[in-house]
């Protein structure tokens, strides 16, 4: 007998982080299946690093938005600031949606991104210049930061459906911004934002 390798903490990052995609190969793999057994028509969509109004302070996007929101100073960006990310607008992963359900029958997965890359850093430091507060920007390199680079090819996707991402990472930010500068109170943000930022 070889020697086995050894499994994860399991509470570690990298043992969530397995469990996770497991969880949604198996998924993947069942939609398939009830595909080629009794004919189910499904399609399996992988959203990828989604943003937009709407959304929850423990996504990076909407934790920008909300450090500015406050008035917060420093800015705090847990990692070093060059995760490379594609966040692809919530308007871009309704559209992909309804066009996989309409035109995808075996439950093929495919990629809702964008292949726009943008670092963290340049993407705190729109939201900083957007919204004028001057403040500076404290990176902790110690804290979880994910893969530093999550970009997926989205090329099937595009043959699959027929089209791409139309909503560029800057527009669907500053119209982010706009709605959370709108609808949120300061005060109330202010008061839970700690809890909020860690709360998945």
């Amino acid at each position: 007998m070889g020697e086995r390798c050894p499994m994860p903490s399991p509470h570690s990052a990298r043992d969530v982080t397995f469990r996770y995609g497991w969880a949604k190969l198996m998924g993947e793999m069942t939609l398939t299946s009830y595909y080629q057994d009794w004919g189910m028509q499904c399609a399996s969509c992988r959203y990828v690093t989604v943003d937009g109004e709407r959304g929850h302070e423990n996504h990076a996007v909407i934790a920008m938005i909300a450090r500015a929101f406050v008035g917060q100073n420093p800015v705090v960006v847990w990692g070093t600031g060059e995760q490379v990310r594609n966040w692809t607008h919530v308007s871009d992963i309704v559209r992909g949606t309804i066009l996989a359900a309409d035109k995808i029958d075996a439950g093929t997965p495919v990629n809702l991104a964008t292949m726009e890359r943008t670092r963290v850093i340049e993407a705190v430091q729109e939201v900083l210049r957007y919204t004028g507060p001057r403040a500076e920007i404290k990176l902790y390199p110690e804290t979880p930061t994910g893969p530093m680079n999550r970009v997926p090819d989205n090329a099937l996707a595009k043959t699959l459906l027929g089209g791409e991402s139309q909503v560029k990472f800057v527009d669907g930010l500053h119209r982010t911004i706009d709605w959370y500068f709108a609808t949120k109170d300061r005060e109330r943000v202010r008061a839970v934002l700690d809890q909020r930022l860690t709360e998945r």
